[in-house]
């Protein structure tokens, strides 16, 4: 007696179902490696390798700053940066000349460099213009007498 249940496995079906399968994975690795590409700018600095050799450099300059004992805090505000720099009594630091940059976390693309004045004594304002999400401020500030402050801060706005 011969089977009459009509449909069997051939080989010709499992060529085609094992062709849609492996196309179906290329075609999703293919996509996820396009955006992870066009998502990574690639290498943050330029020189890494300077970069590397420059921190004990990095090390004095973070001695010296704490036998200065000045302080920093920085925050967010509406459209705006603000840093207070105050010394080891508690008092305002004025007069300083400071600078900073602003950038993503995760890329240096679209870096802002914030123009910082004295609004009161002690505190240092930058207006800035459409700033959203996660930002890391690095500053340095300098009195008339050379001496330096430098600071991190990672600031959010909404």
């Amino acid at each position: 007696m011969e089977s009459t249940d009509g449909f069997r496995i051939r080989g010709w079906h499992v060529l085609v179902a094992m062709i849609l399968f492996f196309g179906i994975i290329t075609a999703v690795n293919a996509v996820f490696i396009t955006a992870a590409l066009r998502t990574y700018p690639g290498e943050v600095s330029v020189t890494p390798y300077e970069d590397g050799l420059a921190f004990n450099a990095k090390l004095a300059r973070q001695a010296d700053q704490a036998k200065l004992g000045w302080r920093a805090s920085a925050g967010a505000e509406a459209e705006a940066v603000a840093v207070r720099i105050i010394d080891d009594q508690g008092a305002a630091v004025r007069d300083l000349s400071l600078s900073g940059k602003l950038q993503r976390p995760a890329t240096g693309a679209g870096a802002l460099t914030p123009r910082f004045r004295e609004t009161e004594p002690g505190l240092y304002v930058a207006r800035l213009g459409g700033v959203t999400g996660v930002w890391d401020l690095t500053f340095q500030a300098q009195d008339a007498e050379g001496r330096q402050f430098e600071g991190e801060r990672r600031l959010t706005w909404p």
